[in-house]
């Protein structure tokens, strides 16, 4: 991280549409030091849409803590305006856990750009149902949770993953983790549990997608991001991406060009999110990228 990101605070707002909202953000941070460095918008509608900001703002200046400045920012602009708002800290960096099952081509991507500083994050555990990643794992000097799932013990496994996540953890990264998590898991964690899909939804979902893509003859395959939900594989999309295929592919060849868009969705969907760039709108996303 560098000097600048130390210094940099990160505001998302989602309110009403109505005139006034910019100005009197703008002015707010002005009046308290602050200078705005990147600034991006949407409404929904020209009338009675719904506004969404982000914005980024320099803090060496301010005139009070970031506390203070969170609790003025309340009641000053967002309780007017009836916004849903928040401000992250300068130099924040999330907690991210991470659930694999054996598949290892996210899992090492992200190891390896968080222990390089390439992402605003830590990463405090990862956890999974086999044990074939330890010592791959372990070389980051993360810990490594084994905790086996099988049909007869699937709550306890939960229950156990929660007791170490609860608290802990901001965000929950499923890197190919092949276990259904029950509603009250994803209950506790909403909005902040990001699953990487092996096709381009909604095609070829369940087993096996690269043999089902290849005995249709195929001419795209792709990835896709999303949060996860209660209702599987139908969360809010973050990102998604395609790879042109034909006839001469053979389904093992899909499948490593298909790891490769699946390893660059869910690092620009990981990114987005501790970046904070993405405002969940109903079952969608608004991602504010450069």
């Amino acid at each position: 991280m560098t000097a600048a990101d130390d210094a940099t605070a990160r505001l998302l707002v989602t309110c009403p549409d109505q005139p006034g909202i910019i100005s009197a953000v703008s002015t707010f941070l002005y009046n308290h030091g602050a200078n705005i460095t990147d600034f991006d918008q949407h409404s929904s509608d020209q009338q009675d849409g719904t506004f969404f900001l982000r914005l980024e703002f320099q803090t060496p200046d301010l005139d009070c803590s970031h506390e203070a400045l969170a609790n003025n920012f309340r009641n000053r602009v967002a309780s007017r305006y009836g916004m849903h708002w928040h401000i992250s800290p300068p130099g924040a960096k999330k907690r991210m856990a991470i659930l694999v099952s054996r598949h290892d081509h996210v899992l090492m991507d992200l190891l390896w750009r968080v222990s390089r500083g390439d992402m605003p994050a830590t990463i405090p555990m990862v956890i999974s149902n086999h044990d074939d990643l330890r010592d791959e794992v372990e070389r980051f000097g993360i810990p490594y949770h084994h905790i086996p799932v099988n049909k007869d013990n699937k709550a306890e496994a939960e229950a156990r993953a929660l007791e170490l996540l609860d608290g802990q953890v901001d965000l929950i990264v499923l890197a190919r983790y092949m276990q259904i998590l029950s509603p009250e898991f994803v209950a506790r964690h909403p909005h902040r549990i990001i699953n990487i899909h092996h096709s381009f939804l909604p095609a070829f979902v369940g087993a096996n997608p690269y043999q089902q893509a290849w005995d249709r003859g195929v001419k795209l395959i792709g990835a896709t991001s999303h949060y996860v939900t209660e209702d599987l594989d139908q969360g809010p999309i973050i990102e998604q991406n395609v790879q042109r295929v034909s006839h001469r592919h053979s389904p093992a060849e899909l499948r490593g060009l298909g790891q490769d868009v699946e390893r660059q969705v869910m690092l620009r969907a990981v990114r987005w999110h501790l970046e904070d760039r993405i405002i969940v709108d109903g079952n969608k996303t608004v991602v504010f990228v450069k």
